[in-house]
């Protein structure tokens, strides 16, 4: 079946089913196109919980960001449309060594990264996401935080404060940044001598001090939109520059690394995406008790933003 036909048939089931789609930054650029809402973790935490006009929401993302839309808004339908979209990083952190931590530092605030599980998340005071770690960081009035899952998102969302950290697990992090090196800054900078190179916070450190910014993918569409630069390199997964070739035209947007690509983000396709309306497939749903504990984390989060 041709595009345009899927296409057709998921608008077709939208209206019937009133649906919206919201997808990640890093999905590919047909799922960007079909998309009622396109933003990064928080933009997207945002927007889900603004929801009031749809019955369904069809999140083209991973695991734990359907799982949060689940905990914002309980009575709205959440599909994921393959289950196998999980997230590497949220897999790796266990709810338990986070208790454990917890239970040997009752004086430290707990923080966790939105790509965590929602079992964790009610395990949390506050979530952050790489668009406000910071900001995040600076609110505690704790001396001590406890931090999970990415090591380099900790360090940057602490910089500004520098308080007593704790990660976990203590080798917590995105495998798509964590293959940037600072070489890949060297070189590209000996290939575009006049670019403006722009990394995630999920990067090793030395790759954000190689870097001209570091920024969340939704803060990389807003530098686009107001960049006096002709060639702007992006240090992240490959897919965000599908969106600013879309929607930022007019200037020239490199990889850092072409091979910067999120293989569960890619499991969605038009035909899932069809198939998950159609057969209103796979509903998330976050245990209540659990969610009653997480929304608490969240909507903090929220409040801030």
């Amino acid at each position: 079946m041709k595009n345009s036909e899927l296409i057709d048939e998921i608008n077709k089931l939208k209206k019937e089913k009133n649906a919206i789609i919201l997808a990640h930054n890093y999905q590919p650029a047909e799922i960007q196109e079909i998309a009622d809402f396109l933003g990064d973790s928080l933009e997207l935490c945002i927007k889900a919980s603004k929801i009031e006009d749809a019955d369904i929401v069809v999140f083209c993302g991973v695991d734990f960001m359907a799982e949060t839309a689940s905990i914002i808004s309980p009575d709205k339908k959440i599909l994921l449309p393959d289950l196998g979209a999980y997230c590497p990083m949220a897999d790796k952190l266990k709810t338990e060594e986070l208790i454990q931590a917890k239970k040997e530092n009752p004086d430290a605030a707990v923080v966790v990264y939105v790509n965590t599980l929602a079992s964790s998340k009610a395990e949390a005071d506050i979530v952050c996401t790489s668009a406000n770690a910071s900001k995040v960081f600076e609110s505690l009035s704790q001396d001590k935080v406890i931090f999970a899952p990415d090591v380099n998102l900790s360090q940057f969302g602490n910089a500004s404060v520098n308080k007593e950290l704790m990660v976990v697990p203590k080798d917590g992090n995105c495998y798509v940044h964590k293959a940037f090196k600072k070489e890949d800054v060297a070189n590209i900078r000996k290939e575009y001598p006049d670019a403006e190179v722009v990394v995630h916070p999920e990067c090793d450190k030395e790759v954000q001090d190689a870097a001209d910014q570091v920024l969340s993918t939704g803060g990389m569409m807003k530098l686009a939109a107001e960049s006096d630069f002709e060639t702007i390199v992006l240090g992240t997964e490959v897919d965000i520059i599908s969106r600013l070739n879309r929607e930022c035209p007019g200037k020239n947007y490199v990889p850092l690394r072409k091979d910067a690509i999120c293989e569960t983000m890619k499991l969605h396709t038009l035909e899932k995406v069809r198939d998950a309306l159609r057969d209103e497939k796979y509903e998330v749903v976050v245990d209540e008790d659990i969610r009653k504990k997480a929304i608490v984390s969240v909507q903090r989060m929220l409040d801030l933003a």
